[in-house]
């Protein structure tokens, strides 16, 4: 009897009051000893994957109808928190949270107060999402304490092998916490380094992230035991695209070149081959290399250093798509015509030998016309040109079908040999960039397009409809910048967002507009199951052009050949493969986050260390959001500050929640978000990650 199914077809029964275990031997006429082992061992199992729980009369109900959940903890620095999953997020006090974690996985309940808020009661810890903790070592006057990188100040620490190590003040740590509750004890792992010794700043947040550089032994022994050149016989079953005038474009700096390109014109339509390093041929499953990659999921990519997802010798090596060698692909060749619609396309294993190793800076000065460059290059000048009429076509069909251009500014933290920041500057996004873009969009949505009608296991790229209460509240936001939103917030389309960006452009609330519409939107996501991307406008869509830095596009490639190329049938094999897609959509998910915020904090630190050196400096800059504590700037190359409510001087601001204003109780003088300002630098920290501002210009 399958006992799972009926007490969950019960359960979600609209005519269900509760049954304690009697009452579910009585609805399922169970009789034996045997029968009541099987009921319990389902109703165990239920429990404990959070799926059914008990009230106080012993019956069992699903989670949501007694008010728990189960959520991530996501704390904040001044020590309350937030519960939160895919559909809640409900507000921790610092009393209920004082033991935990940041990321800590718990299974909460919801408690509605009088004032009809709500906040939750964490109930149980179902898994601690860190066991280590960086820091330094501070030494003062015989006394010897541990002060971490990110705050946690309700927590302390007790070391229980700090006679191990002679240790200087300001010493940095990795420790491994052997026991959790509000006195973490923990040991020391390693000593990284002293806290101003370069470098050292980077490798802190990677390792809090449990981001590691180092690969384990095994991988490496594994990944150096693979051959450095192609065989004959790997080449075998392969379309030999050697022949082929195809290229690379990257970054000056990229030694991971896993996509090539291929144009051509056919006729009056173009041809886009797009051919992707064939990682899968070398990372098997199951492997040690195999089990590394899983587990990062992803490259880390901060300031001056890689994290990469597979060892150098892989990623930088027979996996890269240098120039002219031979290298092992999976190639995506697509017809197009006039309007953007792929006509026609074929999906195979291949090898290529690309003919040129191009930068975007190179190959932008040949669209602007170089002489010197185009005279460099004239093998690929044609190519460039249908690269570029073609990157135009398939840019306007996505404009058509509702593509949102957020065209966020990005900057670039340039260092010097010790890590120190040089400059920060705005990163260029011209037509090369567009162009390599538009070409991988084009790959992945056939690719996706394919795999769905083909209907075998996949992994998708997805990115669902904004959530309308989100919605909600951008819209009052662009009415106040002057840019209301004429769209129903419950069924809001692409279109129409990217429509409200395209009259925004050229104003001065146009970067504050953008990212508040990005921070409203859902964030994507992998699946198993193929539902559309809507900042893109497509209804396919996955990630299949850079399986050496992302652990999704190396499944892509892996269900390709396996039941495409070579054709598996086998329903034991796809319902296998779907349950493992749909874990590793989760676990990927998750690893893409966290090396976004890894990279995200480096970049907010460097930023921090390199305005240090511009204290009582004066910058232009907009106000980029209003808070009621005051308001944050964001400068000309993204560096962003906070001006707090105490130092305007000149008059008592009131925040008004429905403009996003801070308004004068006197003066009526308002400082609303998109406005611009001169401010002066009075404080930055690179170990607080904190800048601080003051107005300059205007009533003060």
């Amino acid at each position: 009897m399958d006992y799972m199914n009926l007490i969950m077809d019960m359960i979600h029964s609209t005519k269900y009051r509760g049954l304690d275990v009697d009452g579910f031997k009585q609805a399922f006429s169970i009789e034996t000893s045997k029968e009541l082992t099987a009921l319990m061992k389902s109703l165990n199992q239920l429990e404990n994957e959070y799926i059914i729980i008990q009230n106080e009369k012993n019956q069992y109900f699903p989670l949501e109808k007694l008010g728990y959940f189960v959520g991530e903890l996501r704390k904040n620095p001044k020590g309350f928190g937030f519960v939160e999953n895919g559909e809640l997020s409900v507000y921790a006090n610092r009393y209920e949270i004082a033991k935990l974690m940041d990321g800590d996985e718990v299974l909460a309940r919801i408690i509605h107060n009088p004032d009809g808020s709500a906040e939750c009661e964490i109930i149980k810890v179902i898994s601690h999402s860190k066991h280590t903790v960086i820091g330094v070592i501070k030494k003062r006057n015989n006394r010897t304490w541990f002060l971490p990188d990110t705050p946690m100040p309700d927590q302390k620490f007790k070391i229980i092998n700090l006679k191990d190590f002679k240790l200087v003040n300001d010493t940095k740590v990795q420790l491994y916490i052997e026991k959790f509750g509000k006195t973490l004890e923990c040991k020391i792992l390693q000593i990284l380094g002293h806290k101003y010794d370069p470098g050292i700043d980077i490798l802190s947040i990677l390792l809090e992230h449990d981001i590691e550089p180092a690969f384990p032994k095994v991988v490496l022994n594994e990944a150096n035991a693979v051959s450095e050149t192609i065989s004959e016989a790997e080449k075998v079953g392969r379309v030999d695209f050697t022949q082929e005038l195809t290229i690379t474009i990257d970054g000056a700096d990229s030694k991971d070149l896993d996509d090539a390109i291929s144009i051509k014109k056919k006729g009056r339509n173009y041809e886009l081959g797009v051919h992707i390093a064939d990682v899968s041929h070398y990372v098997r499953p199951g492997t040690a290399i195999d089990k590394e990659a899983y587990k990062r999921s992803t490259s880390v990519y901060v300031v001056d250093r890689v994290v990469p997802m597979l060892p150098h010798i892989l990623s930088n090596g027979i996996c890269s798509l240098n120039e002219n060698v031979e290298r092992l692909t999976l190639s995506c060749v697509m017809e197009i015509n006039l309007v953007g619609e792929v006509v026609d396309y074929k999906i195979v294993p291949s090898f290529i030998k690309t003919r040129r190793r191009m930068t975007y800076t190179d190959v932008n000065r040949i669209i602007e016309g170089d002489i010197k460059t185009r005279k460099k290059f004239k093998e690929i000048l044609e190519m460039v040109e249908d690269g570029l009429t073609l990157s135009k076509i398939l840019r306007k069909r996505k404009e058509k079908l509702g593509e949102i251009d957020f065209d966020k500014k990005e900057s670039k933290i340039i260092v010097n040999s010790k890590g120190k920041v040089k400059d920060i500057v705005l990163r260029e996004r011209k037509e090369a960039e567009r162009m390599i873009e538009d070409f991988m969009i084009a790959a992945n949505e056939c690719v996706a397009s394919h795999t769905k009608h083909l209907q075998s296991p996949s992994i998708y790229r997805i990115h669902e409809t904004p959530d309308p209460k989100k919605m909600r509240e951008f819209a009052s936001l662009s009415s106040a910048l002057g840019f209301p939103l004429k769209a129903d917030v419950q069924h809001v389309y692409p279109k129409q967002l990217q429509e409200l960006l395209s009259k925004a452009k050229g104003a001065d609330s146009f970067d504050v507009l953008s990212t508040y519409m990005l921070r409203s939107m859902q964030k994507a996501r992998y699946d198993r199951n193929c539902l559309g991307h809507f900042g893109l406008g497509l209804e396919e869509y996955t990630h299949f052009t850079s399986p050496i830095r992302r652990y999704p596009d190396l499944i892509v490639h892996r269900m390709l050949r396996k039941y495409y190329f070579n054709n598996v049938t086998d329903l034991e094999e796809i319902h296998k493969d779907e349950e493992f897609i749909e874990e590793a959509g989760e676990h990927t998910s998750k690893q893409e986050r966290n090396a976004i915020e890894a990279e995200r904090d480096v970049d907010d630190m460097k930023k921090c260390e390199y305005m240090e050196d511009y204290i009582g400096h004066k910058f232009n800059g907009v106000v980029s959001s209003v808070t009621r504590f005051g308001m944050f700037i964001e400068l000309e190359n993204t560096i962003e500050g906070l001006v707090h409510v105490t130092s305007l001087k000149n008059d008592y601001y009131h925040y008004d929640e429905q403009a996003k204003a801070l308004v004068g109780e006197n003066t009526a003088h308002i400082y609303k978000m998109g406005q611009k300002v001169v401010v002066k630098v009075v404080d930055a920290s690179k170990f607080r990650k904190q800048i601080d501002f003051e107005i300059v210009n205007g009533k003060e």
